[in-house]
């Protein structure tokens, strides 16, 4: 950098230095060991379920009823302050929960209360990533029809961690799907940055299109690698663990 630049980046620091606020000196670093319970910072904690295992998701479907995924393989419904016994959905016999597998994530369509479409992420009993589309039985709130599973995506998966897993809508409407680099450490194979595969990357779909027919997705017209063919349509971004 030459002098007169530097000169000038210093003059103009020195005039608009005296307009600029105080920074408040930072708080003293809170100590341990702190409770897990009562209340932290504004933030009170209760205890309202028990004896469920591993809890991987917690949504809504618009209403008063919250679903907790649990990483075993079942869905089920909190509500009033306790779990009903009979499961939203049970996919124990379709999982295998050895290392980070298993039933990993739950997302409720937009209109759900108009289509009655969930979306489900968890891993095959060979490994490999499945996202399917359920739908709620006609009859009966409180229960998905198994019978209404459509698998959208099967995505082979070469060890059992980092599978990613989460499922969620966006505002723009359209399903994100987070995938994990496939797993090993330090993600040996490059998957999160080879443009060959969808480990390692953040999908986006379009779950309304194709409805009724195969993939029972399509892919948005703003999708940055739309008709490239490599990277795949899915990918929305890369270089993800």
């Amino acid at each position: 950098m030459n002098r007169s630049l530097r000169f000038s980046l210093t003059t103009l620091l020195l005039l608009i230095s005296p307009s600029l606020p105080a920074r408040a000196a930072d708080p003293a670093p809170a100590k341990g060991p702190f409770p897990v319970a009562g209340t932290v910072q504004g933030v009170s904690l209760q205890q309202v379920t028990s004896n469920l295992g591993a809890v991987t998701g917690i949504t809504n479907a618009g209403d008063g009823r919250l679903f907790l995924t649990l990483r075993a393989g079942r869905i089920v419904i909190l509500e009033n302050g306790s779990v009903r016994s009979q499961p939203f959905l049970d996919v124990q016999s379709l999982t295998t929960t050895d290392g980070e597998r298993g039933l990993l994530s739950t997302a409720f369509h937009p209109r759900y209360s108009e289509n009655g479409f969930f979306f489900v992420n968890y891993t095959n009993l060979q490994g490999d990533t499945v996202v399917a589309r359920y739908q709620v039985s006609a009859g009966d709130p409180d229960r998905a029809n198994p019978a209404s599973a459509r698998i959208l995506l099967t995505i082979a998966q070469p060890f059992s961690n980092h599978n990613g897993g989460q499922l969620q809508f966006g505002p723009d409407g359209y399903l994100y799907i987070g995938m994990g680099d496939g797993g090993s450490a330090f993600d040996p194979a490059c998957r999160a940055q080879r443009t060959d595969t969808l480990l390692g990357k953040m999908l986006r779909i379009d779950v309304d299109q194709n409805v009724a027919t195969p993939p029972f997705y399509g892919i948005p017209a703003t999708n940055p690698f739309r008709g490239a063919g490599d990277p795949p349509d899915e990918v929305w971004a890369s270089g993800l663990r």
